[in-house]
């Protein structure tokens, strides 16, 4: 399944948004994540594809290409403190400081494949194939290996209320209320795995195989079961307000 998933994404951007004003400060949630930036326009930035990078300016309406440093593929972007990070395959990180302007490489203390990156509490976190998390406390410009309490490979990370909540293989669900500095396991009432995971509303929710939806109302301490109206896979799950 884990072939599947890779087929489809090569034919999809992940996608992260950031709502921006020169006038006021404004807050965007993005994955449970709350970021705040001051520039004029809002700008989206897709990632994917042999390190393909597109970027709007005018609210998604029309997209351009940017200089990508890389040709792996990227899985996933997140956006923090004016910054961008993108990351994917054999352990590749990219970032930009301009806005999505350009971006560079960042050295990367792994090479297994990085399937999405988060950010909250001025902590860059990304997970990826065999259990690995890395972790940026610098804006993006130094990642270090974060210990993991899984093997199974992990494949998105969201963040609300000052907690990391990661997914993957196997129902797999960690925890860090330390910035991503240390990650506990959590005991998951599923064992198909979860491909995303978002927060909103002081609630995570997770998604994936056969339609599952899980969801914790306790800051990821502990996840229940949803019903679903699918039996199809869910790949992904944002929310707004």
């Amino acid at each position: 399944m884990k072939h599947l998933l890779i087929i489809l994404s090569l034919f999809l951007f992940s996608f992260t948004v950031i709502s921006c004003s020169d006038e006021k400060e404004e807050s965007t949630e993005n994955s449970g994540t709350t970021t705040t930036t001051t520039d004029d326009t809002t700008k989206f930035v897709g990632v994917g594809e042999s390190g393909t990078i597109v970027r709007s300016t005018d609210n998604g309406s029309s997209f351009s290409t940017v200089t990508s440093p890389t040709s792996n593929n990227l899985w996933g972007v997140g956006f923090g403190n004016n910054t961008f990070v993108g990351v994917g395959t054999s352990g590749t990180i990219v970032r930009s400081t301009d806005n999505g302007s350009s971006f560079d490489n960042v050295t990367s203390p792994t090479s297994t494949t990085l399937w999405g990156v988060g950010f909250g509490n001025n902590t860059f976190v990304a997970v990826g194939e065999s259990g690995t998390i890395v972790r940026s406390t610098d804006n993006g410009s130094s990642f270090d290996n974060a210990t993991s309490p899984t093997a199974n490979s992990l494949y998105d990370v969201g963040f609300g209320n000052n907690t990391f909540v990661a997914v993957g293989t196997s129902g797999t669900i960690v925890r860090s209320t330390d910035n991503g500095a240390s990650f506990s396991t959590v005991t998951s009432p599923i064992s198909t795995t979860l491909w995303g995971v978002g927060f909103g509303n002081n609630t995570f929710v997770g998604v994936g195989n056969s339609g599952t939806i899980v969801r914790s109302t306790d800051n990821g301490s502990s996840f229940s079961t949803v019903t679903s109206p699918t039996s199809n896979f869910l790949w992904g799950v944002g929310f707004s307000e």
